[in-house]
């Protein structure tokens, strides 16, 4: 069994204090529930409390999503942190590289798909389509709110350009879709994603295609992928052209070597119990995980991954 007394940071000490006090709690930044960065975060909580010995069990912060969770981990509120590499790129900008506070990854997770949803009925095809309409850009904090940002810049319209502006995390946006309180949403996820899914259930939907816009917005933001979301799993007229962005497992470069190594080597130890927690786990590797520019991989995660062949 691995051990995690003195790999896991250890708090403060007085000089009055006699013997190793314990090692404070692991915090995990996850995202909203029910989602992929929350399942996949208490997945990893449950692996790191049943190899490691440590003193509490992993807590995991249900949070808006990206953005907030890179804010607890570089404010230290968060020792392990999900996020969209776009959102994490973001921060490292603002931070010097050789900071402690800086990111670096242990692990590219999975991509994540961004969808722009609209009722099969509307009259909306194109996103440039949606100047004056009442549209959710998704919740201050997500990782997806910049991705709507950018793409409503890129085609013309801004956030300035929309009727309405509405900040809805996935269900209250489903709903209002649903209802007719909204004429799209935007949201990044795994496909399929299972409020998506269960919304189109009952209401038949479209996803907008951005292939127009995709060569300029990579060009500008050379961090993004080209993707398509295919027509079965909401059951779409057809397959549509998306921007796909890279999820990763981040720390701070401050964390010790040999605690990086320790988590991430647990973490590939149960990996079918991350493909257990979501679907989008299923295609984890060694080799896929290095993958995670233009954020750095910890030196302890690259040891692991040297020791796997898969650096």
């Amino acid at each position: 069994m691995l051990r995690a007394a003195g790999v896991l940071a250890a708090a403060p000490v007085s000089a009055a204090c006699t013997g190793s006090p314990p090692t404070p709690p692991l915090v995990i930044a996850g995202g909203v529930a029910p989602g992929v960065y929350v399942n996949l975060a208490q997945a990893l909580a449950d692996i790191w409390a049943q190899r490691l010995e440590l003193d509490a069990a992993p807590t995991v912060l249900t949070t808006a999503g990206s953005s907030q969770n890179m804010e607890l981990l570089r404010s230290g509120a968060a020792q392990v942190a999900i996020s969209q590499v776009d959102v994490a790129e973001m921060f490292a900008n603002r931070i010097e590289a050789s900071s402690p506070r800086s990111p670096r990854a242990l692990a590219r997770l999975y991509d994540d798909a961004t969808h722009v949803v609209v009722r099969r009925d509307a009259p909306y095809t194109r996103l440039a389509d949606l100047r004056g309409a009442r549209v959710s850009i998704g919740p201050s904090g997500s990782g997806y709110q910049p991705i709507a940002t950018r793409l409503l810049d890129v085609a013309g319209v801004g956030v300035a350009g929309l009727g309405t502006r509405a900040e809805l995390g996935l269900p209250d946006a489903a709903a209002a879709l649903r209802d007719g309180g909204i004429d799209a949403f935007f949201w990044s996820g795994g496909v399929p994603t299972d409020g998506i899914r269960a919304l189109a259930a009952e209401l038949p939907i479209r996803l907008l295609d951005l292939a127009d816009l995709l060569p300029r917005l990579r060009e500008r933001f050379p961090v993004y992928s080209v993707g398509t979301v295919p027509a079965a799993p909401y059951g779409l007229p057809g397959p549509v052209s998306t921007l796909t962005v890279r999820n990763v497992l981040l720390v701070v470069a401050g964390m010790p070597a040999e605690q990086a190594r320790t988590l991430i080597d647990a973490a590939f130890a149960e990996q079918p119990s991350l493909a257990a927690a979501s679907p989008a786990a299923v295609t984890i590797d060694s080799r896929s995980a290095i993958g995670t520019q233009p954020i750095s991989l910890h030196p302890g995660a690259e040891e692991f991954y040297r020791s796997t062949k898969g650096y």
